[in-house]
């Protein structure tokens, strides 16, 4: 283990306040990511709590829904004003689904239209759609992912959508964040473990993760070529999904701020320790992990590559160098074996990450994440911010 130093200013808050972005550029945007994208029918997909509001957009003129307004304003209008012409694509229409009220929970069979028909996903939507973009209030990129594989169409997932997404990570060139995500992907490749220190209160808590050598992966925002594939963004990630774990970790609830310590053995969660907030809250995780043990599972480790502001988001702030994310769950959108049809209940099939980010999870410092490729060891990042040895991979 490296010694543990004092923590000191996050360098990429620093370095995020210094960047400029260019202005949003929807053409820029699609052609990037997109590429070809010239004859191809694109539709977008929102999600409502009752999704027959869809019908004459009569959800713009209701209070909410923020991210179902800005996929309306930024895409929407951006597509029927002149972008469509510009890039050669048809349709444009706007469909919504049901929400599922979770992270990647599978998608319902049906939707509505804007004319207020009552539409199937997939013979209405999937099917006769080249790109279908996503923007919803929770990540549909694992159902999605699934359902490109089956109908042979692309896109993108952009859950949470806000503006400061738009006028940053939304406003990036990717193809060079692609490059970047490549450089740490080939550098970080093929690790044995990953160990992460995470302090709390004064008490070190660490998390040992087995790779045993994958190939390490990366969410890097391009989508080229006709093969079916789903882009999640903002993008700027790489990512394992982790063959097993042990040790604790903790965890902030995103519902009330309760932190607890996560106790992990044989790569699932088997216990929670309560540490301050609502024990409440603990219980009930404790409760669900007895009932559907494989909500526990740790099924991703990902860190992120990308210098962006903090946007209250995970979507984006889990892309940002210097912090660190794992996930519970779901995992076969990424190449694990963890499917829907493992859960105890179809509620629980989500993949539901984790971050550790210094603007959100307040009481909680990542002290060191550690890389570790037979007896080679390697500090990758150190109080949220990215060592030399990760810069360095970057400068390559």
């Amino acid at each position: 283990m490296i010694p543990l130093t004092a923590p000191q200013p996050h360098t990429f808050e620093t370095l995020a306040g210094e960047r400029t972005f260019p202005p949003f550029d929807l053409c820029k945007l699609l052609t990037t990511v997109f590429d070809p994208i010239d004859g191809c029918r694109v539709a977008l997909l929102i999600d409502l709590d009752d999704p027959a509001k869809v019908k004459d957009f009569a959800f713009l003129n209701e209070e909410g829904y923020p991210v179902q307004k800005k996929a309306y304003e930024v895409f929407y209008e951006e597509l029927h004003n002149g972008a469509m012409a510009k890039l050669g694509l048809t349709g444009g229409e706007l469909f919504a689904y049901q929400t599922t009220g979770g992270s990647n929970l599978d998608l319902p069979e049906s939707g509505f239209a804007t004319d207020g028909r009552e539409i199937n996903l997939a013979e209405d939507v999937y099917k006769p759609y080249d790109l279908i973009l996503c923007i919803t209030d929770y990540s549909a990129t694992a159902p999605l992912t699934a359902h490109a594989k089956k109908y042979k169409f692309r896109g993108s997932t952009m859950h949470g959508l806000n503006d400061i997404i738009v006028n940053s990570g939304l406003s990036v060139d990717y193809r060079e964040c692609s490059r970047d995500a490549e450089k740490l992907r080939s550098g970080l490749t093929k690790a044995d473990r990953v160990e992460i220190d995470f302090v709390v209160r004064g008490e070190v808590y660490t998390l040992k993760l087995h790779l045993n050598g994958q190939e390490a992966q990366k969410s890097h925002g391009l989508c080229h070529g006709r093969e079916p594939d789903i882009a999640n963004l903002p993008a700027g990630e790489v990512y394992f999904v982790p063959e097993g774990a042990e040790g604790q970790f903790p965890m902030q609830y995103e519902t009330d701020g309760t932190v607890a310590i996560q106790h992990v053995k044989d790569g699932r969660i088997v216990d929670v320790e309560f540490v301050s907030g609502n024990p409440d809250t603990v219980e009930a995780h404790k409760n669900k992990l007895i009932s559907d043990p494989v909500t526990g599972e740790i099924g991703e480790l990902g860190l992120g590559t990308q210098i962006l502001p903090f946007c209250d988001a995970d979507i984006q702030d889990e892309k940002t160098l210097g912090t660190v994310h794992v996930a519970t769950g779901r995992s076969d959108h990424l190449g694990g074996h963890l499917v829907p049809e493992m859960f105890a209940e179809a509620q629980n099939a989500s993949h539901a990450d984790i971050l550790f980010h210094p603007k959100k999870t307040h009481d909680i410092d990542v002290a060191q994440v550690r890389w570790y490729q037979s007896d080679r060891q390697e500090l990758l990042i150190e109080h949220f911010r990215p060592t030399p040895f990760m810069l360095g991979l970057l400068d390559d």
